[in-house]
């Protein structure tokens, strides 16, 4: 078999990729363009990828691709109904990443709450000396315990939070999905938007949660309520969440992921750089060392076992 791996840029130098234990040949590329997909797979037998999009036209030119081994959670980056109809077969990679995106959400609350990136900005320039005493309180400072942590979204990443959250003495809400009733289990979504002191998304982005938050949510959260994004960057409406922040109509974000990655300049969420309420990283929630190595270990174990003519991991 024929494996190519059209962005292994994705994973860090560091990471090892142990080779299959069946006969093969790869052949890794740094980066892969969209126009370059149907011609790095013309032979292969399975395509490895992260980020690169695969969609019908590509699959119309593969008829040779037999696996399309995604070395992440997400898939909206390949088309399944077109795998479906090709006969492609589609894995993924599962709960590699549940120390390493809850640490990092619940980073990001901390770090928020407690106006850390703004008191660090102030001493550098000069404000402590400035106050003329040990302390000096320009930004609020609050404590966890106590709090209500809303959850949009309630797999194992958000399972995580919320234990971590809950050691911390902070109250957990499950929101329904959004137009869909409230069960034991989960509260009304308006219910878990308005109550929220810290609201953290965890659900996958198609076309029914595109801006999911969009300017009636921001507007419905408490004046001083944090949101929280290590999903996806499109289920936040980005421009509305810039105006939210401006106005003071929301207590801050956190966000580890954007629309469109890497963000143009005139991103809203490069605008709101500047903010001291506002913290965004490039989308490094899951990249801890121990989490990438068990994405790649697991990639080469969905191989092998297709390869050995079992489905794990499947999507198709």
């Amino acid at each position: 078999m024929k494996l190519v791996f059209l962005d292994r840029q994705t994973l860090a130098p560091e990471i090892e990729l142990r080779a299959p234990g069946f006969e093969h040949s790869w052949q890794s590329h740094s980066t892969t363009r969209e126009t370059q997909v149907v011609e790095r797979l013309q032979d292969a037998d399975i395509a490895i990828v992260n980020k690169v999009p695969i969609r019908q036209a590509h699959l119309d030119c593969l008829p040779h691709l037999k696996l399309i081994a995604i070395a992440a959670t997400g898939s909206d980056n390949v088309d399944l109904d077109a795998c479906r109809r090709a006969g492609v077969a589609v894995c993924n990679i599962r709960d590699y990443s549940r120390n390493s995106v809850p640490e990092h959400a619940l980073a990001l609350i901390m770090a928020l709450n407690r106006n850390l990136t703004a008191y660090h900005a102030s001493v550098a320039a000069g404000r402590w000396q400035q106050s003329g005493q040990f302390c000096y309180f320009d930004y609020p400072v609050r404590d966890l315990a106590g709090q209500t942590l809303g959850l949009i979204g309630y797999g194992t990443i958000a399972r995580d939070l919320a234990r971590l959250a809950t050691a911390l003495g902070m109250r957990v809400m499950v929101a329904a999905r959004k137009g869909q009733p409230a069960d034991n289990e989960r509260l009304p979504f308006e219910q878990v938007i308005a109550q929220a002191d810290v609201l953290s998304l965890h659900c996958p982005l198609n076309e029914q949660t595109r801006h999911l938050i969009g300017a009636t949510e921001l507007a419905s959260m408490k004046q001083d309520a944090l949101l929280i994004n290590v999903g996806r960057g499109g289920l936040v409406d980005e421009a509305a969440l810039l105006d939210a922040l401006r106005e003071g109509r929301i207590g801050g974000a956190g966000f580890d992921v954007v629309s469109t990655e890497p963000p143009a300049p005139d991103n809203p969420l490069m605008q709101a750089l500047s903010l001291p309420n506002f913290i965004l990283t490039p989308h490094v929630a899951w990249a801890s060392r121990s989490a990438m190595q068990r994405l790649a270990d697991q990639l080469i174990d969905n191989i092998e076992a297709f390869a050995a003519g079992a489905a794990q991991n499947r999507l198709v």
